[in-house]
This record gives C-alpha cells, sequence and structure tokens, in this order.
C-alpha cells in the first residue's frame, strides 16, 4: 500500500502548484502537458498549517482500552487525521531544498529560454566525473526535491555514484513521458478500461484511471506482409490490416478520447521508435519556463533507440508502464523513535505490544498533531524528519499496522516517481574510422556480440571518444536500438554536434535547437568533441576500434551470434553438422546436399538447405538510418544493371520505418530498381521483424515441409528467435539492408560472398559480390542529395490527420468501455474478478508440479509468440470454435487483447524444447501425474482443475528479447506460481513480479541439471505469507518430494516489488490504493 499509482492531479499534492499546465506543440500535435510536477517553481507555499482546536480536541476522546479492536480505537482521531490529509495534501514545501541553484538560461539575443537547476552550480567536483547518463539521474532527482518523495540523500547517492552504485542502492526517477505501440498497447488501454470497472464495482470513481504523463501510442505492429511484390502493396495490405483489426483499431480510437493525455498515432504513419527519433523525441523541455532532459519508459523493448539521440529512454513491462502513466504515490507518515522491538507490532498477539502500538498512536496523533499546530508557521523543514520515513523501510511498524491505522487508506499521498537500482555504467570507447563498405548493421551486431559477452543486464552502457564524431545520429540510434540484445537497460549516446545537425535535419526548429544546446552546454550534459574531455569514471570499460569492424551478419537463431561475412559458408556448414542447438540443425551428411525440386506457377523451381525463401528489409533498427536505406537501393541499381534477378519464389519486402524513406528513395530515383528486384513498399510498420511476415507461397512451403528442407529468411531486424520470423525458417540471419537484397540475389546463405559469384550476368559472365557493393563515398552522395529537411516537415505535419479507414472508424463516448461477450479480440480479463479491499498477502508454494523444465536462453518469444496461430494450436481451436476462419486467425500480437487467446498461446512456440519430453521440440509437456503428454494449456488447466501449483525450472537469460507482458500474464492465467532460473532478463523478472509470479535464482554455479532436478518432483518453496518477514534479495529454501532441498535467491529486487507481491501485483494495488484516496 505504500507506492502505487495516483489518480488525478487535483487530488494530490500537485493541485497546490501555481501554474499546472503548459502547452507543447510540435507540428500537428498539441498537448497539454504538466510541468514536472515536482519542481519547486511549480509549487506555491503554504506558510501555516492549523487545526481547529475542536480537532485536536477529539484525540482526547480516544479510549485505549485493550479489549477494544486497534481499528475501533483509533477511530476516535479520524477527525483529526482527515484534517491532516486534507492540510498537508494541499501544502508544499517553501522551496525545493536546490532552489539555491535554479538558473536563468540565458539567450544570446537577450531575455532568457527560461530557468533550470544547474549542476555545476554545485560545486561538487564528484558531478565531472560521473558519465552523462547518471548526470540526467542526477537532474531529476534535484529539479524533484522536495524532501518528501526525493530527498537529499537521495541526491547524494547519485553525486557518490563511483561509490554507491555497486552496493544496488534504490533511487527515484520520474520519465517526462511514456510511448507504446500497439501489440502492448492494446492489451494496456484492456487493463486501464478493466481497472475503471473495477473501481467503478468496489464504489470508487472510476475516472481515477487516467494517465497523469503524455502517453503517445503508435499502431505500427499490425500490418502483415499479405501482399509483396506488387506496385500496390500498401494499400492491399492496410486494407486487410483494417479488416482484421477494425475491432482493436475502434478500441484504440475509443481510448484516445476516454483517457485524458493519450495521442494515438493512426496505421500507416510509420514505426513508433523512427517516430519518437524523427518527431516525438524532445532533447531536451521546456515547460512553463522549466528547462530539464527529455526521458521516456515505453512498452517495446527497443524504446532505448531514442538513446542515440541523447535522451533517457528504456523500455519497460507493460504493467510497469501502466503504472507509470496513472503516476506513484507514496505514503508519508510521521514516526515514533524507535522503542526496543515494535517492528511487527500486528504480527504478534502479545499484550505487551499492543500497549507499544497504542502509544505509537499516540504519538503520531498528539505529539506530532501538536507539534504541527504549533511550529507550521516557520516552515516544513523542522518536520522533515517525522514524516519522510514510510514503509516498509520505516523499521518501526509492520505493513499490517499501517493498515489498521489508516483503514481508508494512507495519511498523506503523493505522487512518486518510479524507483529504480541505481545502475553501474558501462563505458564503451569507439576510436577510428570504419573501412569503406562497412555498415551500421556490421557495427552494431558486433558491438551486441561485445556487450553480450562482457555481460551489461541491468547497467547502463555509454558510448564515448574520438570515434564518436565518426558516426551518424542514425549510426547512433541503430546501436541504442539493439540494447536489449546485448542486454543493457541503455546504450547511451550523450548530445553533441552531431545530435544538433540531426534536430535541423528532422525539422527542429533553429530557436528550439539553440535552447537545447545552451541548456545541455550551460549544465554540462553537452559533449563538445574539439575541446579537451574531462575524465569521466565508469563501472567497467571496453573498447572497439572502428577499423576492425567487418561485413557480417548474425544467426542463425540468436542475434549476438556474430558470424563474419567471409566465414558465413563454413559457418553454415558447421551449423548444418552440430547438434540441435542455437548454432545446430544436426542435418546428417548424406541428406546436406538434398535438392527439392517444385513448380512455381508453372516454372521449374528449387529449394536446397540454406535456400533463401524470406528477404525483408524491415525493422526500426535499420529503416531509419538513409545510409543503408540507400545503399540496398544502390545494390538493387548495380544489380538490376548487370542484369541480376532475384528469384521469383523468394518473398521479398520493404517496410519503411516512416514515410520519410519513401521520399528520399523516391527523391533519389532508385526506388525503382528496388521494385525491379521485388522489394516494393508493403507498408510502414514493423512487419517481418516482428513475425508479421504472412504466408509464403503454398508451393514452397510444401517443399519446405514435405522435404525437412532447413530454408533461411534474411532480414535488417533485431531478432531472429526461433519460430519469431516465420515457423517454417529455420535459419533466420541478421543482415544490413544491402546484403539483405545481396543474399536475395544469390538466392542462399550457403555461399562464400568473396569466392563465388553472387549469379550470371547479362553478357554470361559470372558477377561477384564486389561487383554490386556500393563504396562508402558512393552512398555518402546520395544520402546527402536525397535526404532533405522538408521531408521530415511534410511527413510530420500530418501525422495525426490518419486516413481515411481510420477517420471512418465510429467510436462511443463513454468512458466505460462495453466489452462485447463474443468479441475474440478484446474480452475483458479476470484479474480483478472478486476482489477485495484486503489484499491476498505474501505466499509460498506447496507440493507443486514442474509444469515446464528449459535450458538456456528461452525468450518471451518462446514463452507468448508474436506471430502465426498454428491451426493445431489450442487458440486455434478456440477461434474455429467460435466461428473464426482459419484466414482470419491474424497473429498472437494482434491478439492480445483477449486473455482467453492469449492463455492458450503461452508456451505455442512451436520450436519449444522442453526437457520433460526429453528434447522433443514443440509446444508439448508431461503431466507428470498421468505420464500424458498433452499441449502446454491442456497440462496447465489439468493441474488447475485438480488444485495443483505449477513452477517452472529455466537456465541462463530467461524471459530475454522482447518487453511483452504477457510472458508473464499467460503464465499468471495458466497458474504458475514461480519460476527458478540461473538468470533472468531485466524486464521479464520485473514482469513476473507485477503478476505476483515468484522469481527465484539458483545460486551461482547451481542449476537444474547440477542439483538432479528432473522436473518430476514435487516443489515446495519455504516463502513467508507474512510480507512484513520477506527482504530483498533474500535466501529461499526449496524442497523437493524426493528429499532434495536447495538454497534459491528471491528476485525481488526492491520493498516496492515486495509490496506489489503482498497485493498480488502491480494492477490490484494501484487499484487498491486509488480507492483508498
Amino acid at each position: 500500500m505504500y507506492i502505487t499509482a495516483s489518480s488525478l492531479s487535483s487530488s494530490l499534492l500537485r493541485a497546490s502548484r501555481a501554474r499546472f499546465s503548459s502547452y507543447l506543440t510540435r507540428g500537428s500535435i498539441s498537448r497539454t502537458i504538466s510541468p514536472n510536477p515536482l519542481s519547486s517553481s511549480a509549487f506555491a507555499y503554504r506558510s501555516s498549517l492549523r487545526f481547529s482546536s475542536s480537532a485536536f480536541r477529539s484525540i482526547r476522546s480516544v479510549n485505549f482500552r485493550p479489549s477494544v479492536s486497534l481499528r475501533a480505537q483509533i477511530g476516535g482521531a479520524v477527525p483529526l487525521v482527515e484534517q491532516f490529509q486534507r492540510r498537508i495534501a494541499t501544502m508544499a514545501p517553501e522551496k525545493n531544498a536546490f532552489k539555491g541553484i535554479l538558473t536563468s538560461l540565458p539567450k544570446s539575443s537577450g531575455g532568457e529560454f527560461g530557468k533550470y537547476y544547474s549542476l555545476p552550480a554545485l560545486n561538487d567536483p564528484r558531478i565531472d566525473k560521473l558519465p552523462y547518463s547518471i548526470r540526467i539521474l542526477l537532474e531529476s532527482a534535484i529539479r524533484n526535491c522536495d524532501n518528501f518523495q526525493v530527498t537529499k540523500e537521495d541526491v547524494e547517492k547519485i553525486i557518490d555514484w563511483e561509490n554507491t552504485s555497486p552496493k544496488q542502492v534504490e533511487i527515484p526517477f520520474k520519465p517526462a513521458r511514456v510511448i507504446l505501440q500497439d501489440f502492448t498497447g492494446v492489451p494496456a488501454v484492456v487493463d486501464l478500461a478493466c481497472m475503471r470497472d473495477a473501481m467503478n464495482k468496489l464504489g470508487s470513481d472510476s475516472n481515477k484511471i487516467n494517465p497523469l504523463v503524455p502517453v503517445d501510442l503508435v499502431v505500427d505492429h499490425s500490418v502483415q506482409v499479405d501482399v509483396a511484390r506488387s506496385e500496390n502493396a500498401v494499400q492491399a495490405n492496410m486494407e486487410l490490416e483494417f479488416q482484421r483489426n477494425k475491432e482493436r483499431f475502434a478500441f484504440l480510437k475509443w481510448g484516445s478520447t476516454a483517457f485524458r493525455n493519450m495521442l494515438v498515432v493512426p496505421p500507416g504513419s510509420g514505426i513508433v521508435h523512427q517516430v519518437n527519433l524523427e518527431y516525438l523525441g524532445r532533447v531536451v523541455f521546456n515547460a512553463d519556463g522549466l528547462i530539464y532532459p527529455d526521458s521516456v519508459v515505453g512498452t517495446d523493448s527497443h524504446t532505448t533507440m531514442i538513446d542515440g539521440l541523447g535522451v533517457a529512454g528504456w523500455g519497460v513491462g507493460g504493467i510497469e508502464a501502466e503504472a507509470a502513466m496513472l503516476g506513484h504515490i507514496i505514503l508519508k507518515t510521521p514516526i515514533m523513535p524507535r522503542i526496543e522491538s515494535t517492528a511487527y507490532f500486528n504480527t504478534t498477539k502479545s499484550y505487551t505490544w499492543k500497549i507499544w502500538g497504542w502509544l505509537q498512536i499516540f504519538y503520531l496523533t498528539v505529539i506530532c498533531g501538536h507539534f504541527l499546530l504549533n511550529h507550521s508557521k516557520t516552515c516544513l523543514s523542522p518536520i522533515v524528519p517525522f514524516i519522510t520515513c514510510h514503509p516498509p523501510h520505516c523499521p518501526y511498524f509492520s505493513h499490517a499496522f499501517y493498515e489498521n491505522l489508516f483503514p481508508q487508506g494512507p495519511t498523506i499521498l503523493f505522487q512518486k516517481p518510479m524507483s529504480m537500482v541505481l545502475p553501474g555504467v558501462v563505458g564503451f570507447k569507439l576510436s577510428g574510422k570504419l573501412h569503406n563498405g562497412v555498415t551500421a548493421t556490421d557495427l552494431v551486431l558486433t558491438v551486441t556480440q561485445m556487450l553480450r559477452k562482457h555481460g551489461v543486464v541491468g547497467k547502463f552502457v555509454e558510448f564515448y571518444g574520438n570515434g564518436m564524431a565518426e558516426l551518424s545520429l542514425a549510426d547512433r540510434a541503430t546501436i541504442a536500438n539493439m540494447s536489449p540484445e546485448y542486454g543493457a537497460t541503455m546504450g547511451f549516446f550523450p548530445v553533441d554536434h552531431v545530435t544538433l545537425q540531426y534536430l535541423k535535419l528532422t525539422g527542429r526548429s533553429d530557436e528550439t535547437v539553440a535552447m537545447i544546446e545552451a541548456y545541455l552546454r550551460a549544465n554540462k550534459m553537452f559533449v563538445d568533441h574539439s575541446e579537451p574531455q574531462q575524465e569521466r569514471v565508469y563501472s567497467s570499460y571496453l573498447e572497439l576500434d572502428l577499423e576492425a569492424v567487418e561485413p557480417c551478419v548474425s544467426g542463425p537463431k540468436r542475434p549476438h551470434d556474430r558470424v563474419a561475412l567471409k566465414e558465413m559458408k563454413v559457418d553454415w556448414h558447421s551449423c548444418l553438422d552440430n547438434k540441435v542447438g542455437f548454432k545446430g540443425f544436426a542435418i546428417p551428411k548424406e541428406a546436406q546436399d538434398k535438392v527439392a525440386e517444385f513448380s512455381f506457377h508453372g516454372q521449374p523451381a528449387e529449394l536446397k538447405h540454406g535456400s533463401v525463401v524470406i528477404a525483408a528489409i524491415t525493422s526500426c533498427t535499420n529503416t531509419s538510418n538513409p545510409s543503408v536505406m540507400l545503399g540496398a537501393a544502390l545494390v538493387a541499381k548495380k544489380a538490376c544493371e548487370l542484369g541480376l534477378q532475384v528469384k521469383p519464389w523468394i518473398k521479398t519486402s520493404l517496410a519503411p520505418g516512416s514515410g520519410v524513406v519513401t521520399k528520399y528513395l523516391l527523391q533519389s530515383g532508385l526506388q525503382k530498381y528496388l521494385n525491379q528486384q521485388g522489394f516494393h513498399i508493403v507498408g510502414y510498420g514493423c512487419t517481418t521483424c516482428i513475425g508479421n511476415s504472412g504466408e509464403i507461397d503454398e508451393s514452397v512451403a510444401s517443399a519446405i515441409t514435405e522435404n525437412d528442407i532447413v530454408a533461411a529468411a534474411v532480414l535488417s531486424g533485431n531478432r531472429n528467435f526461433e519460430g519469431r520470423v516465420h515457423p517454417l525458417t529455420r535459419a533466420n540471419y541478421l543482415a544490413s539492408p544491402p546484403l539483405v537484397v545481396a543474399y536475395a540475389l544469390a538466392g542462399t546463405v550457403d555461399i562464400d560472398f568473396e569466392k563465388e559469384p553472387i549469379g550470371t550476368g547479362k553478357d554470361g559472365k559470372s558477377v561477384y559480390f564486389k561487383d554490386i557493393w556500393p563504396s562508402t563515398e558512393e552512398i555518402v552522395e546520395v544520402v546527402q542529395s536525397s535526404v532533405l529537411p522538408d521531408m521530415f516537415k511534410s511527413t510530420y505535419e500530418a501525422i495525426t490527420k490518419g486516413n481515411s479507414m481510420w477517420n471512418e472508424l465510429s467510436v462511443p463516448a463513454n468512458t466505460l468501455y462495453s466489452w462485447e461477450a463474443k468479441s475474440t479480440y478484446i474480452h475483458e480479463p479476470p484479474y480483478f474478478k472478486n476482489m477485495t479491499m484486503d489484499p491476498p498477502g505474501a505466499h509460498g508454494v506447496k507440493d507443486a508440479y514442474c509444469l515446464l523444465n528449459f535450458g538456456d536462453s528461452i525468450t518471451t518469444d518462446h514463452i507468448s509468440p508474436a506471430g502465426n496461430i498454428h491451426k493445431d494450436s489450442p487458440a486455434a481451436k478456440y477461434l474455429l470454435d467460435r466461428g473464426v476462419e482459419r484466414k482470419d486467425f491474424n497473429s498472437y500480437g494482434s491478439r492480445r487483447g483477449n486473455d482467453e487467446v492469449m492463455a492458450r498461446g503461452t508456451f505455442a512456440n512451436i520450436r519449444l524444447v522442453n526437457k520433460l519430453l526429453n528434447g522433443e521440440v514443440g509446444p508439448k509437456t508431461l503431466h507428470v501425474p498421468t505420464g500424458e503428454k498433452l499441449s502446454v494449456f491442456d497440462a496447465a488447466m489439468k493441474y488447475k482443475a485438480a488444485n495443483h501449483d505449477t513452477i517452472i525450472l529455466a537456465g541462463a537469460e530467461y524471459g530475454s528479447g522482447s518487453s511483452r507482458d504477457w510472458a508473464a500474464k499467460g503464465p499468471m492465467l495458466l497458474g504458475v506460481k514461480a519460476v527458478i532460473a540461473k538468470s533472468f532478463e531485466r524486464i521479464h523478472r520485473s514482469n513476473l513480479v507485477g503478476m505476483g509470479i515468484v522469481p527465484l535464482c539458483f545460486k551461482p554455479g547451481e542449476d537444474a541439471d547440477t542439483l538432479g532436478l528432473t522436473g518430476h518432483e514435487r516443489y515446495t518453496i519455504d516463502l513467508s505469507s507474512n510480507i512484513d518477514e520477506i527482504k530483498p534479495g533474500q535466501d529461499v529454501k526449496v524442497t523437493t518430494d524426493t528429499g532434495k532441498s536447495f538454497i534459491c535467491t528471491a528476485r525481488f529486487d526492491t520493498e516496492v516489488e515486495l509490496a506489489y507481491f503482498n497485493h498480488g501485483g502491480i494492477l490490484p494495488y494501484v487499484i487498491r490504493n486509488l480507492i483508498k484516496q
């Protein structure tokens, strides 16, 4: 109950601000945005706090008799408590603790841009050594420091980062905004709508469920490549997109009107991260004259792409983002000095401790109340020591004590920044310059491999060095984009001249860019490569000479399995030989040269192991980068001129990240060459990278399945996990857009580009890779002549105007959503059914069965796939039973608004490997009591019907990949109570906690195999039912019915997460606290 999401800002401390809102306008978007709610400039100081004498006298009527319940005893104090709450809720400190460093930012032409909190004014030499990314956290803490929710101690922790970060200390951080895409946005809006219903059913104000920070939702994940190799592909695919998703889109459009502060960017506008980079990113906010850095959290793990622009941003789980939208609140209550052991007052029936409890109440209501009555005229600071401690950090009271003391809710509620562990920062030094012909994609795949090997989960990575000046903004964004693939929270590039040039290129005004530069220079957040650099301290260091980067791809199953292009053929044959795994397919030697001949629309065709059947220029990672997009077009041009042609049975596609790409491809005159090779524009969205590759031709599919061919996909994406791109492409390679075109022309990944020809030209001569590969100079020339500022301006001026199909959608004006029982897209989830105001409490696990036993690197794509719904899956059966034809199944990602589909789609990846089935591949498991082999969903339902809990065993990097909350929601609906793994990816671990699932880690050097666990055992997890007896990171004993026992680490990383767990998850926690306000 101590930190949760707040209701409308008018009911909080922020209501006292003299000026609450400002208008920030970019292009056609105009939205009311609150200035930072914690800045002292926004607070109005109340000089006095008085209670009426009658209110004070009411405390004297309390009868402290032990025979009467505690709740009844404090009833007489309620009038005083309520007045105390009302007074405090409308007052603020006289000034921010750091108001003395609030400094004017002058304009060169006279006047000022506004005021900012100056880091140099602190005169603390430690700040000069801080990484730039940590300085952003520091500025936020200083700006928000009110000695309530952000204290001077928090600021000191960040300033002393070099010493405090290894200790895993918690700090507050408030992002300026939230960004969503539709795959994660639909379930988020479903949750918000459902929360409104829950509030309503529990007799509270449903309108408390409203975003308090700006929320941008870009619809970009729904378009599929149904139509390819056609001039009409964009329009045809959009029409099909609307046919399938009309209900989802109408729901999102309803959300944009039903919830305040929410902007929905319609389908066909571009990929969320490119739109964020080119348009939505502010870099620096100027809100009502207060200047501060832009920051953002998003429900897509590749939100980190904005780090390339110098904006602090990272991905969070959908349920975390929902809490961030609604704001966090914190209990602030006066406390008494500790008197012996009163910490667990309500956890014991001891008469002695109850006496101490009543003394505590007396202290709270009388002593502190009297102090406030007589000393409030001075200022608030004298009582700060009494009101800044709060559960569960407070050592004096239990959770239950506060629940009884304030049955109607906390005494004083404030919007609170999100809590995070102060991260370590890996300094990544770049030097030199990329060789001619080496792309940003080659660089990012190299960086990803290095950082994944180094180990950066939960850390920031900050890039620096003279090599930075050689990288374009788009190149930096490419590297930042793949932060999830190398495991970091952020891949941060501080702002420099390259950033400013990009801002001007993309249509930001000269005055805005001048303000950004002036502010960042003044606050020591700007890097000027022409000046000597202050040496900064990092947690660890890496270095890369850009000259050492060589052309490469990654695959066939993981983004960090980089393969140098010159070694690709050898590596491919090794993969054919190796046993099934991340680098193996176990194809017998005698079958490796197999040829599958077939007829493609009357034309003879053939496939071999390694034949390319999908070639896609796709994904936010690369389509925002003009150099690789125009480089791909130059490859196509050279191939056309030499007479090369992509085989017609290869499904080729081009899905730009924004309309700007189309404009500069047309401006350059190169789009026609891409079209000639089959790379027609198919739509503006994620497409193949997210698994929306569409069907491949039936003749090709039959040739693959009937001959057990290991077919390949080559895509310019960021994810290539098994089963993600397409169910029939077992080998999936990430490559730059130019390489995608080159491999499409070759028709196979089984080729040595240095020695073997790609094909035969129109003159009968062999054509080699070097003959079609453009030089860096050629690419630079066409970029400079074709990428123009007016293209960005014209594209984004109309971004919110939508299109005719979107504009024709009609939605109701109701603020409560009318759920349609027959809908297979939008369904009311069961999270809040039978919910009461009493938290369910913490729980252990007793005699649970193992639902699944996994090895390493189980991704969120394995847990909750986003792509095709297999015709024989439980989800398919559910849809067929409701009259949905197979052609209308759509994807799992598009069905995330329906919990019935998604529960059945949990662990439905056809490439799942479960040790309970001895390595058999597929979405099945063993029902241990009966020995039956069932679908995971059917087995889970059988366990639930028998009232048996289940757990999951896993290896390292469990939950890596996308930040999809359904990878936690799904297991919760299946009845999973705990996951025991060697390690977790950051976002997924947080999501598990948010859904009330216990994350446990084996001790170092141990795992299921070393402990001799087979998954056939029954597991008991010794976790207290009393939340006060559980501590972050504590040891937990696990025993089995076979007599084995072992110790795990409970991965509740913060006290806040324990509060979530106590309430059964973050969303019930939010609702209960909103109702109690």
